[in-house]
């Protein structure tokens, strides 16, 4: 790929760098102030910043506007593309829409069930799924092609990411879904928040053992809790996610008051130990809501932007 149209994130991680990005969900409401305030506080302490796509299914400003507004304040975003809302022409259409427009990173997912959300009785589509629409805009960026075989004038060249969650069962099939999101054309991957660092080595060695840290670039990710309570909702109700009893113990264990900087604590304890497992190129740093907080982690942890 032209490194001159490449994206900041692209170009620290093909140099060897360590990368840090973090999430922005866009407002229920029309309000660009909300996704520039967001912006403030994150300008400087990340390479680049996910913005959710109508995330847990609920209607919200659409994640390509509030992109461009991040733009607007200098900082790169990755857009999110969920699969449960468009076909394939209206995605292929926004692909080349948000290139247009200046975005070069995204990240494909399938979305969370529309019953999760806001509007439960709303139609899903699921015309393609997430492999295939990661292979969809490798095959637009590399080939020049959509998806009927029609040349493009000119070709969206996105850094394109794909999600992984080492913690879903069954453990095994976890490296060969890794694999087959790889071949279908992924540069870099966000995991699951990682609290059972056991489990995470060992989904890493098994990717090294494969061969696959070779071939895509790998950044964990990582959750700031807030509270016990929070802790207990994300073990037994976010599906995928894995919190071991020694962590909730722990953030039980200290006064309410002082719950969130232990919360803080457990996060940059996990950046340190991630830094050091082979294979992790980057941590993906999902403190929605408290984006005030991103700054202090990445200088606590002494995370240096590197350009």
């Amino acid at each position: 790929m032209n490194m001159e149209s490449s994206s900041r994130l692209q170009q620290v991680l093909s140099k060897g760098g360590f990368a840090v990005t973090a999430e922005c969900g866009p407002p229920r409401g029309a309000d660009t102030q909300v996704v520039r305030k967001k912006a403030e506080l994150l300008k400087g302490c990340v390479h680049a910043v996910n913005v959710t796509d109508n995330q847990t299914a609920i209607v919200r400003m659409s994640s390509i506007s509030a992109s461009v507004l991040l733009l607007q304040t200098g900082l790169e975003p990755v857009m999110q593309m969920v699969v449960r809302d468009r076909n394939r022409i209206a995605l292929q259409s926004d692909i080349m829409g948000a290139y247009a427009l200046g975005i070069r990173n995204m990240l494909c997912l399938s979305g969370d069930h529309q019953t999760f959300g806001s509007q439960p009785d709303a139609m899903n589509v699921f015309d393609i799924d997430s492999m295939n629409l990661i292979h969809t805009v490798r095959t637009m960026r590399d080939e020049g092609k959509d998806m009927s075989g029609f040349e493009l004038n000119e070709p969206p060249r996105m850094f394109i990411g794909a999600a992984a969650n080492p913690f879903a069962d069954p453990f095994e099939y976890r490296v060969i879904r890794l694999a087959k999101k790889i071949d279908a054309g992924a540069d870099f991957i966000q995991t699951q928040c990682v609290y059972n660092m056991d489990r995470f080595r060992e989904w890493m060695r098994l990717a090294r053992e494969e061969g696959l840290t070779e071939k895509v670039y790998i950044l964990a990710g990582v959750t700031p809790m807030k509270s016990a309570g929070m802790a207990r909702f994300m073990a037994n109700k976010v599906a995928g996610m894995d919190i071991p009893a020694p962590v909730i113990n722990r953030m039980a264990g200290v006064p309410k008051k002082k719950a969130a900087d232990e919360g803080i604590k457990i996060c940059l304890e996990t950046i340190a130990e991630l830094r050091e497992i082979e294979g992790v190129r980057g941590v993906h740093i999902m403190a929605i809501e408290w984006e005030e907080k991103v700054g202090e982690i990445v200088e606590a942890a002494g995370l240096k932007l590197e350009t």
